[in-house]
């Protein structure tokens, strides 16, 4: 496959890179942003994988989450994928939850989203694919994490494959969707409206059915707006019935922004270079 690389800049002794590729999965080219720590250049090192939210790109936490400095500490490479096919051949929507910018990270069964938004496998296959064939990444070591929307991929991919990924956090995630407003609609768009379809993924139902075989780490702002349809609550009380090793914290006075992100980033990093050290 070929790899188009966008950008390639010197950051905190590594490099953070932007590339494009075209993609099976999605039928599209696709973006996606790489930062390789200093060790790197000296043999594969562990990898977090960051999802992002609702209207973001490979690019905003690329930018805003100041993940660089903490990825080049612990030795770990960060992958910022994109958060939805784009074209102009691309179904989208006048609203800013659903469509390009809105993937949800599933695979859509429904019209006129299936031909393109198949962003689970794009993300748990076709991608890693392609990142470690180009880059000196351990198979061995993934974690992955995400905000909001990525949150809520983060926490249903880590639980359905938790052999791939043996770390998990996430920031304010989406936790409950199928009783939120930002997961209703856009299951019913994407994957029919069977709600028995949304179940897997679903953070909350997961937690209930399996949980995740290791801890995990969650933060969310106290003053976060969007509280009501981020529903942390229903995981917590899901993770409490089951009893799941977690550290969930609420942050008194931190909102959805990435300032928020920003702000506990190094914390996040760390518990995920902790987990995939040998």
């Amino acid at each position: 496959m070929t790899l188009e690389t966008i950008s390639e800049n010197r950051s905190f002794g590594g490099v953070q890179g932007v590339y494009r590729h075209s993609s099976e999965a999605t039928g599209t080219r696709m973006t996606f942003a790489a930062y390789l720590p200093p060790a790197a250049a000296a043999g594969p090192v562990p990898v977090l994988w960051y999802l992002s939210g609702l209207t973001c790109t490979h690019e905003n936490a690329m930018t805003k989450a100041g993940a660089q400095e903490h990825a080049a500490r612990e030795g770990i490479a960060l992958i910022f994928p994109d958060t939805s096919p784009r074209g102009e051949d691309v179904a989208d929507d006048e609203a800013f939850d659903l469509g390009q910018g809105a993937g949800f990270y599933v695979n859509a069964t429904e019209t006129p989203w299936a031909p393109h938004f198949r962003m689970w496998d794009y993300i748990t296959a076709e991608l890693p694919a392609v990142v470690f064939d180009r880059f000196s990444l351990r198979r061995d070591a993934q974690g992955i994490t995400g905000h909001s929307m990525g949150g809520h991929g983060a926490l249903t991919i880590a639980m359905t494959m938790p052999e791939t990924y043996r770390s998990l956090s996430a920031f304010a995630p989406i936790a409950n969707p199928s009783e939120s407003d930002w997961g209703r609609k856009q299951f019913a768009a994407y994957l029919g409206n069977d709600a028995a379809a949304w179940g897997g993924h679903d953070a909350t139902l997961l937690m209930r059915e399996k949980g995740y075989p290791g801890d995990l780490l969650v933060d969310q702002g106290s003053s976060d707006q969007f509280l009501d349809l981020l529903r942390p609550q229903a995981l917590a009380e899901a993770m409490a019935a089951r009893r799941q090793p977690s550290v969930m914290r609420m942050q008194e006075g931190y909102d959805h922004s990435y300032f928020f992100v920003q702000t506990f980033m190094g914390d996040h990093v760390r518990w995920h270079a902790e987990r995939l050290r040998d």
